[in-house]
């Protein structure tokens, strides 16, 4: 990937949070994230990353009139599991809009912009599980460790505000749990609590026999930020003794850049396997209202670096 036709850290595809990319095993690059409408899934497909920000906005599904996944369709994520495609999202309902639970979407073609998408409705846990997408639900993300396959997510617990934490467990199906719910993290510091107290957004990348897992935590503005969990990929990664979570966040905003509120990421990889981190963030700090329903959260690039420690190191200067 030429520096000469990518901008690095600054916006590459307007207006698009919570942006996930996934690179096919035909080396095509697939793009999709929330809108500002919050009322549709939408994709793109290129060859390149580049091409990415120009090709063609399919819409490939739009919420229901009224009932469930009829408000608020967020942080869909594109996955290719078992020769299928699949998408992953949230969504609340127009009576309560703030019902927000994990839904699935099966491709019933090749396509994933052309073929119909059947709907798996809402995300099933296992059947001992009490506690799985009872409340507020989203941002799930799933990998693949030692031929098993996680579910990683965020979920609200309590009363008042409630508090966002992430949770993990082993899949059995595409859209159903195998395992119940394992709490990966809960926002334990200041800088996790700023206005909501959130862990969210998760994103998993290996390197080096490690898996690292970045959340998102604190509001939406200016105080959003990154952490991150990481686990050895031969540990049990259903007991949470096996995952060490930073003590500070490791990217946040940065005023003499002009970036704000960096956050929500997935990675991918350009042409030449080099990793690439996808984030959306904003370019001013003061924003008119709910910071949720201000549409200029806009995707952007970051080369990520691995420092002599085997560590991701995220900065805005790569």
């Amino acid at each position: 990937m030429s520096d000469d036709r990518m901008i690095w850290n600054r916006p590459w595809i307007l207006q698009r949070a919570d942006p996930y990319v996934y690179r096919h095993v035909d080396g095509s690059y697939y793009f999709t994230a929330s809108v500002p409408a919050y009322d549709r899934i939408v994709l793109r497909r290129a060859g390149t990353l580049e091409e990415l920000a120009e090709a063609q906005e399919v819409t490939v599904w739009k919420c229901h009139p009224h009932g469930s996944m009829s408000m608020h369709i967020w942080a869909p994520e594109l996955h290719f599991l078992d020769g299928k495609w699949y998408l992953y999202f949230a969504a609340g309902t127009r009576e309560d809009k703030w019902k927000i639970r994990p839904y699935v979407l099966e491709c019933t073609g090749e396509d994933p912009l052309t073929a119909p998408w059947k709907e798996h409705g809402k995300m099933q846990c296992a059947a001992e599980d009490s506690f799985s997408f009872r409340s507020f639900s989203l941002d799930a993300t799933i990998f693949e460790n030692k031929g098993e396959r996680y579910y990683v997510w965020a979920e609200k617990v309590g009363v008042g505000k409630q508090i966002s934490n992430l949770y993990i467990a082993q899949m059995e199906t595409p859209w159903r749990l195998k395992t119940v719910q394992v709490l990966l993290t809960t926002p334990d510091y200041d800088w996790e609590r700023v206005g909501f107290w959130v862990n969210e957004g998760p994103a998993v990348i290996r390197h080096g026999g490690k898996i690292f897992l970045t959340y998102s935590a604190s509001e939406t503005g200016a105080a959003y930020c990154m952490g991150m969990l990481t686990a050895e990929e031969d540990a049990d990664l259903l007991d949470p003794l096996s995952w060490k979570k930073e003590r500070w966040p490791v990217l946040e905003s940065s005023p003499e850049k002009g970036i704000y509120g960096p956050g929500h990421n997935s990675f991918t990889t350009d042409s030449e396997g080099n990793d690439i981190m996808v984030y959306h963030a904003r370019t001013e700090k003061d924003i008119e209202g709910d910071p949720l329903y201000n549409p200029n959260r806009h995707a952007m690039l970051m080369r990520l670096r691995w420092g002599e420690d085997g560590r991701p190191v995220f900065s805005f200067d790569s």
